[in-house]
């Protein structure tokens, strides 16, 4: 099976992260020199943006997920918008489960229109413009936090408190997607997830700090079973560890690429395994949406939902973004 996708030389920095700074370099150029050039443009509605540092796995879509089922239980008209990672779609495009699949508008967007309209765009603007149209007064930019194209009202960082920042070095040298120091300058708050193992809490100084932490809502399916789990994310082993944490008996854990297809022949044969050791078969949420229909109700899912340390603490920063 695949590998992991998050390269062990992000983790720390040694000889090959020192090779590849010089690209770095011109990346972190490239980036900031879009950022000098571009003006925003200004939503009549507040953008509220969740954003990631680091190249995948930080927690990003259980937050999204999490403040668009808050906003809409407030009655607010609330859409998300994404860019749609992994599918073929440009948009700006309504995402409708019903018709749509992972191919076509990625695995993170059929998510997100669970809890509320969900519009595909790779242009973020005309994305937003396309979700005012049909009714939204609040938007949520799922990972816009390196987009300059649409201004936001308020940005959150979401960091995993156990990978932190890696190595600390931008791409291709390290896994954050910018330097440090400005990416935390345009963010209003940090939504820190489980415990905070890496010490990334004193690196906030000013920063609104949420704690926050996944919670399984169906680990009593788990407890005590043989599993055989496979997880194509940003970090797969947060997936198995959540398992172990369940009372779940991992027999074999494989880790894919982040938004891998799966096909026919890599599911029969973790079928086979889980069958001969007597296991069940489970993914993510994420993966689930991306497999073939005929597997969905084959394979178990370990369903997740955001559980917030402070929640007035995360009330006051909404209402500051016009959530009133």
């Amino acid at each position: 099976m695949p590998a992991p996708p998050t390269p062990e030389l992000w983790a720390r920095r040694g000889l090959v992260s020192s090779l590849l700074q010089p690209l770095a370099w011109c990346y972190t150029l490239g980036a900031d020199s879009r950022r000098r050039w571009t003006q925003p443009w200004q939503a009549p509605v507040p953008v509220i943006c969740i954003g990631n540092l680091v190249a995948g796995g930080a927690g990003k879509t259980p937050v999204t997920l999490s403040l668009a089922r808050l906003l809409a239980a407030r009655g607010r008209s609330v859409h998300v918008l994404s860019r749609g990672y992994g599918g073929s779609l440009a948009g700006p495009v309504a995402v409708d489960r019903a018709r749509h699949s992972a191919g076509e508008v990625g695995d993170e967007p059929l998510l997100l229109a669970e809890a509320a309209p969900c519009w595909v765009a790779r242009d973020r603007v005309a994305g937003a413009k396309a979700a005012i149209a049909a009714g939204a007064r609040l938007l949520l930019l799922d990972d816009g936090l390196q987009n300059p194209h649409l201004a936001k009202t308020l940005s959150l960082v979401v960091v995993d408190g156990h990978y932190g920042f890696g190595n600390g070095r931008v791409l291709p040298a390290g896994p954050l997607r910018e330097r440090l120091a400005p990416a935390l300058a345009r963010a209003e708050a940090v939504v820190l997830m489980g415990e905070d193992t890496a010490g990334i809490a004193p690196l906030l100084s000013g920063k609104t700090l949420l704690r926050a932490r996944l919670s399984a809502t169906n680990g009593g399916d788990v407890a005590g079973r043989k599993l055989v789990a496979f997880a194509g994310i940003g970090r797969p082993e947060k997936f198995f560890a959540s398992l172990a944490a369940e009372g779940g008996l991992l027999v074999a854990r494989h880790g894919f690429a982040d938004h891998h297809r799966y096909r026919e022949s890599e599911l029969a044969r973790l079928q086979a395994e889980a069958a001969e050791a007597g296991a069940r078969l489970i993914t993510t949420a994420k993966d689930r949406v991306r497999l073939p229909a005929s597997w969905r109700a084959r394979v178990g899912v370990l369903e997740v939902t955001v559980a917030w340390e402070d929640a007035a603490a995360l009330d006051a920063l909404l209402e500051r973004a016009g959530d009133g």
